[in-house]
């Protein structure tokens, strides 16, 4: 299946591959697929997660196998089905899934943010809820159901700490992070950096809300000197914001910061497009505060 259909840069849109698993239909963003491949035996490693199927080499690459089916306390995979095999936060993995449905386009306003809709079970692990003819998809949280297997690789704060004391400061900055736990880790390491003036939104609509504001009100410089945003975000994501952003004569010069697990070469190019001044990828935690250094000092 061909996963690599291209959208033009800050429409608020994205390509999602619908899957089936135990007979119920989910979801993942295109821009996170290498490619899909029929299932084959995989080496089972001792001691690892209950999650982990094991390892394989397709074309002399070390890949993970993860058990879709129990992360989502469904059971256990059996032989065969599909590999959908995966990058994101410079990691390569493989999930094993039943089976493939097809691509759907569709907009970031159209994705549900999950709610009392989604079981105790799934809501943990799941973005959003697409409503499709007569199904709902649900859009995994895939780098969560990689960081609950392995921790080490979600926000590393040990670069935080490798910072060492840093003098307190009061430059604006405006942070789009749909993800509770991440805003919260993302504002936690800017305040142990010394940046103590957030402000912290959920999607890239109410971080334009917040700039719009600040237009009318005359205090744009006060409130806003750099952004930080998420590119996967419902109502409006990160690539939108920044087109927005730079498209505008009053917000052009304000640094715009993509962080985001999505960082690829693929979607650095898409960035650099629409007038990012940096972009870099979710467990870079201690080089995104070195890169809002150099940014708001340089406008100092």
């Amino acid at each position: 299946m061909d996963t690599k259909i291209l959208l033009e840069n800050g429409t608020n849109e994205l390509e999602v591959l619908e899957f089936k698993l135990d007979g119920n239909a989910y979801g993942i963003n295109v821009a996170k697929i290498k490619e899909i491949i029929t299932y084959e035996p995989v080496t089972p490693v001792p001691n690892a997660h209950p999650s982990i199927e094991g390892i394989f080499m397709p074309r002399d690459t070390m890949i993970t196998a993860i058990d879709l089916k129990n992360c989502l306390q469904r059971g256990t995979a059996e032989p065969g089905g599909l590999f959908i095999i995966t990058s994101f936060n410079k990691l390569d993995i493989a999930f094993h899934v039943d089976s493939v449905i097809g691509i759907h386009r569709v907009s970031w306003r159209d994705i549900i943010k999950p709610g009392s809709t989604v079981s105790t079970t799934e809501e943990g692990v799941s973005t959003g809820i697409i409503k499709f003819e007569d199904r709902l998809i649900i859009i995994l949280d895939f780098e969560k159901i990689v960081t609950d297997i392995n921790p080490e690789t979600g926000l590393k704060m040990t670069d935080i700490e490798e910072l060492g004391e840093r003098q307190r400061n009061d430059v604006p900055i405006l942070i789009a992070e749909d993800s509770p736990l991440l805003n919260k880790l993302i504002v936690d390491s800017l305040h142990k950096a010394g940046y103590a003036n957030l402000i912290h939104t959920e999607n890239g609509q109410q971080a334009y809300e917040v700039i719009e504001e600040c237009k009318r009100e005359g205090t744009l410089k006060e409130h806003v000197q750099c952004i930080i945003t998420d590119i996967e975000m419902p109502i409006m994501d990160g690539h939108r914001l920044t087109k927005l952003v730079k498209s505008d004569e009053e917000t052009k010069d304000i640094p715009v910061v993509i962080f985001s697990s999505l960082v690829n070469d693929e979607m650095k190019r898409k960035g650099a497009a629409l007038g990012a001044n940096a972009q870099l990828s979710k467990p870079e935690i201690g080089n995104l505060v070195r890169t809002v250094d150099e940014l708001v000092l340089n406008l100092r």
